[in-house]
């Protein structure tokens, strides 16, 4: 298991929401390319990107900023947000994203994700957002009657990398990510699971570690890294100790 420190981009600058509320925002850094070499010198494998305004919009919208990000770091990057169509992917993956997430499509256009996984393999990720279990779209604004495991398990055999499994209500709360969703989910699917929302402490990390072999094979941390309650070089360190162990 591996840990993704994250950069939300709201306007160009980074940014962390409470409970993906687009008017409760924090801004961290006003300059993304320096915050992700920050991260990737701390150790990171891989960098998280989120595209908050075009999650909203639909279309992208923070592309100067993705620009300055990938041409800042040499560690792979996977970017979501807004992405609803073959010519996103296709210019997000020319740009030298790494990886491309499909949120809201992936709901309501499941082809798209079969399409894309077929055209670039190994370089499509499904997010899934739920609140209460159910799966949330439109940048988490629609909640759906669709769970989080139904969907998923639409992916099987798909080819896709990972499932991004964000709890909407514990994302930037600090209080700890929904353990038991995550590996209820990680265990319905063959899929390889990346949790995220809540990590807040060493403690999270670990407690993740504990269900590891349901299938999660990275977590995604955001807000804690950057109010510091939680050093990101630190949590790198004791997920590397643990595969040692292993």
């Amino acid at each position: 298991m591996i840990v993704i420190p994250a950069i939300d981009l709201k306007d160009g600058n980074c940014v962390r929401l409470e409970q993906g509320l687009m008017d409760k925002d924090t801004v961290f850094n006003d300059n993304p390319g320096a915050q992700a070499k920050i991260w990737a010198e701390q150790g990171a494998e891989l960098l998280h990107i989120v595209d908050l305004d075009g999650a909203f919009a639909g279309e992208p919208r923070n592309r100067a900023a993705i620009e300055a990000i990938v041409k800042a770091i040499d560690i792979p990057t996977q970017l979501g947000g807004g992405i609803r169509d073959m010519a996103t992917i296709e210019a997000y993956l020319a740009l030298g994203i790494s990886r491309v997430i499909i949120g809201t499509a992936a709901q309501r256009n499941p082809e798209l994700v079969k399409e894309a996984c077929a055209k670039f393999p190994g370089r499509i990720v499904v997010g899934i957002d739920a609140k209460n279990g159910l799966v949330a779209v439109q940048g988490w604004a629609e909640v759906t009657d669709i769970t989080a495991v139904d969907l998923a398990r639409k992916f099987e055999g798909y080819g896709v990398s990972a499932i991004i499994y964000t709890d909407i209500s514990r994302d930037g709360m600090m209080q700890g990510p929904n353990i038991e969703a995550t590996r209820k989910l990680a265990e319905a699917i063959a899929i390889p699971v990346i949790a995220s929302g809540g990590v807040s402490r060493l403690a999270d990390i670990e407690n993740l570690m504990a269900v590891e072999a349901s299938g999660i094979s990275g977590v995604i941390t955001g807000k804690a890294i950057y109010n510091g309650a939680l050093n990101l070089a630190e949590a790198i360190a004791l997920t590397r100790r643990g595969a040692k162990g292993c």
